[in-house]
């Protein structure tokens, strides 16, 4: 078989590890890739929302499968590109259709569907720049902190929590009226703050059957202690601590089944990931959000724990057969720890040579924003390599990610050195 992945961040390089795993995996193509695919398939200079280009690809090459790793593709509508074209109607493709993957395009979209199907989630109101007042008037009635996020796709970044009303208010004029976050916020959803612990529900679909992969938890805030700005993810842990026997029936009993079967109810094509992001609040679980992909960095803990041949499993997804395999998991924790360019996730400078990947032992380095140039490995991005452990507990896992840190060096490299901290 061969298949083509699109995306070029550390989820990527984890999803082609995986692939080329497999014996079924003739030939792997991802675009546009990063020094890390470059080591386990061919790298094609494509984007990844150039639908023209990519048919031109997967024609060429006789691809049979296309993993669409991140979520601008599917939000423009990629899976219904190809079936609507008599030339790619028949390749595979693990991600949702354009209709279902509003469920990430849109905040409000999100917030209606969990309302529709009575899955628990924090209550709300969306606001345009035509009823900022209204806005206002709305974060007067809830109790800090003010949870304001972006209607549209922010790369991770348009979710903002403040204590101060006068700053909430400050802060939707900025969305809103000043476009802080360009056509994203032109919409923007208010929240009331759940207070608890954040943890990642990873489900495979294929329209109709699913299955639950490991809990996840990421730290998302540059600093320590969770402190500082938002990012798009400084490490995780695989599985969660507390995400116990009966929390986990809860997740499924209440928020998996109705989700699954929302899809079908609303006409929503889903065959892929579901990314449910939640907060356990007392003992029960409430959705903050849906992705339609894997998250980053969940996915360098998630896919390593993973016993089951990956190409078997997309196909089972594309088959609607899901309910045929038995998803085996490795009893072993997982750690990642992502290496950032100094200064992000503001202005941070690209071009520096990355050392020491060679002398990693005993963790797997997957990378995200890096390139080779002229045989070197250098920096492309502001999340640059995520070093993933095993361990029989978290905590031993995590220890040989940072002993493996250590062999490891760019100019200005940052990382957090406390993942796990919480728990």
């Amino acid at each position: 078989m061969t298949i083509l992945i699109l995306g070029s961040g550390g989820r990527e390089h984890t999803i082609a590890w995986k692939l080329a795993q497999s014996p079924k995996c003739e030939k792997l193509f991802v675009a546009p890739g990063n020094s890390g695919t470059a080591e386990v398939a061919e790298n094609v200079n494509i984007k990844v929302t150039d639908f023209e280009a990519i048919r031109t690809l997967v024609q060429e090459q006789k691809i049979d499968m296309v993993v669409v790793g991140p979520e601008d593709p599917l939000v423009q509508g990629i899976h219904d590109f190809f079936l609507n074209d008599e030339s790619l109607k028949d390749v595979a493709v693990i991600g949702p259709q354009r209709a279902a993957a509003e469920l990430e395009g849109s905040k409000e979209f999100a917030k209606e569907f969990l309302f529709r199907h009575n899955i628990p989630t924090a209550a709300y109101q969306s606001f345009n720049s035509g009823n900022v007042e209204e806005g206002y008037a709305f974060l007067e009635t809830l109790k800090p902190p003010y949870v304001l996020k972006a209607d549209g796709l922010a790369a991770g970044k348009g979710v903002v929590i403040l204590d101060d009303l006068n700053e909430a208010k400050a802060e939707l004029k900025a969305m809103l009226i000043d476009a802080k976050f360009g056509a994203a916020s032109t919409k923007v959803v208010i929240e009331e703050f759940l207070d608890g612990i954040e943890l990642s529900c990873f489900v495979l679909t294929d329209g109709k059957n699913y299955k639950i992969l490991p809990t996840a938890k990421d730290y998302k805030r540059i600093g320590e202690g969770d402190t500082g700005l938002n990012t798009g993810g400084m490490g995780a842990i695989s599985p969660v601590p507390f995400a116990d026997e009966e929390f986990m029936s809860k997740i499924k009993e209440r928020i998996v089944i109705p989700t699954i079967k929302g899809f079908e109810k609303d006409n929503l094509p889903y065959k892929g990931f579901v990314f449910i992001g939640l907060i356990k609040v007392g003992n029960d679980p409430f959705v903050i959000e849906y992705n339609v992909r894997l998250g980053d960095p969940e996915t360098e803990v998630v896919l390593p724990r993973l016993k089951n041949d990956l190409v078997e499993v997309f196909e089972a997804v594309a088959n609607q057969t899901l309910d045929t395999i038995k998803i085996e998991i490795d009893e072993r924790a997982a750690t990642t720890v992502m290496l950032v360019s100094g200064g992000y996730p503001e202005a941070y400078e690209k071009g520096k040579e990355i050392s020491g990947i060679g002398t990693i032992e005993d963790s797997i380095a997957f990378h995200a924003g890096a390139i080779l140039k002229d045989g070197k490995t250098i920096t492309s991005g502001g999340r640059v390599m995520a070093i993933t452990s095993y361990g029989e507990t978290y905590m031993e896992a995590i220890k040989k990610s940072y002993q493996n840190i250590e062999k490891l060096h760019f100019d200005k490299m940052n990382y957090r050195k406390d993942i796990g901290f919480d728990l």
